[in-house]
This record gives structure tokens, sequence and C-alpha cells, in this order.
């Protein structure tokens, strides 16, 4: 299923050398509260300038008391898509799949297809135990490859109530710095790091996200 208000679409945003984010936390009933619901998609060049993070935030408004029931939907498919030449076509997709308490990470590879459906890549997976909520974050790194799984705190801020002040026309502006609409929730969390090397140098990428649900 590809992620959007109208279950198909993306999140897409270009990177360069800066932090670039796309959220989106309320959306269509059919996804809402399950772990196929992307809720943030972060991607920011990592401390040396070598390589880059990809970070898939899902299923928000996650109450404490119910983090510990959270789960990656093992029929879901999440695709992190890559494009190099601006044409917004995917030139390489990551692709991840979790399975009895861990996540398998394909890729950085040229897609079999491309669009609205995937085939899983056949090379060998890099694997990670998916980590509790409150533990100290579990990655496996190989090949100048990190990945991370598991529940987070949400990292979003947003003043939801200002917000909807301003759309009435009460307010001008947010305030600052504004009360935080999702303090104190969490989200389930996957993040890859790669070296720009893998997907093609240094120069700035187009990037967007998708969940797909098995057929």
């Amino acid at each position: 299923m590809k992620k959007s208000r109208l279950l198909i679409g993306a999140a897409i945003i270009a990177i360069g050398s800066f932090i670039a984010v796309a959220a989106d936390h309320i959306d269509a009933q059919a996804v809402t509260g399950t772990s196929s619901d992307i809720t943030d998609f972060y991607a920011f060049e990592g401390l040396n300038g070598s390589t880059i993070a990809f970070a898939v935030n899902t299923q928000g408004l996650t109450a404490p008391m119910e983090t510990d029931a959270l789960a990656f939907d093992e029929d879901v498919l999440y695709e992190i898509n890559i494009d190099t030449n601006a044409d917004a076509v995917e030139d390489f997709v990551i692709q991840a799949i979790p399975r009895n308490g861990k996540m398998y990470v394909f890729g950085p590879e040229a897609p079999t297809s491309t669009g609205l459906n995937s085939t899983i890549l056949l090379s060998t997976p890099m694997e990670v135990d998916i980590t509790a909520y409150g533990q100290n974050a579990i990655t496996a790194s190989e090949n100048g490859m990190s990945i991370f799984a598991g529940p987070r705190d949400d990292p979003f801020f947003m003043d939801f109530v200002q917000y909807g002040e301003i759309i009435a026309g009460n307010a001008t502006a947010f305030n600052n710095p504004g009360d935080d609409t999702f303090a104190g929730t969490n989200v389930l969390s996957l993040v890859v790091e790669v070296p720009k090397s893998m997907i093609g140098g240094t120069g700035s990428v187009n990037t967007w996200v998708e969940t797909k649900r098995k057929q």
C-alpha cells in the first residue's frame, strides 16, 4: 500500500547537505493506528558527511501505556525509494520486512520494478533485532551500513491548537516555543544509514517512502 491521505501517494523530499522531513500524523482510516501509517520521513547526512540516514516513523500518537504492544506488521513492506537523476523514478530502493522480532533490510539496489508494485530483492539481507522501548538502541552494522528498528519517542514538534487558531483566523503565527501536541507519544521507527557511494555519489537525491501490503 502506498502511503498518503488517499492511500496512493508518497511523501517526497529532496536532500543535499541539510536535514529534510516530511510529516503526516493524520491519515486515512484504513491505515491510521497501524504500522503501515507513516507519520514522518527524515533524511539527513551522517556526521562525517559520507553517509545518508533515512528514518521512517510509523503508527504515531501511541500512548506510553500502549507502546509495549506496538509491533511492525509482518504483511507490510517498508520501502525507501531513492531517485538520483531527478526524473521522479526510483533508481535505488531499500526494502525492510519484519519477521519474528527481527527486521530484515535489503539493498540499496536497483529495483526489479518501479511504481505501485514491488518485488522483494534477492540479495542477502542485513538483519537487526527489533528493540523494545526503553532499552538501549540495538543496531546492525555491515559494509558501512547501520540499521535500527523499534519504538521511540515521537520527535516531531507540532502545536495543533495554535495551528487551529491560525486556520480560524484568530492568530497569525505560531508561539515560540509553543505547545508540543505530540509530547508523550511514541512511534515505531526504522532507521537505515548508508554510505553515499552505495547510491551513486555525493550529489542531491529525491527520496520518498512507501508501505506496501502483501497481496
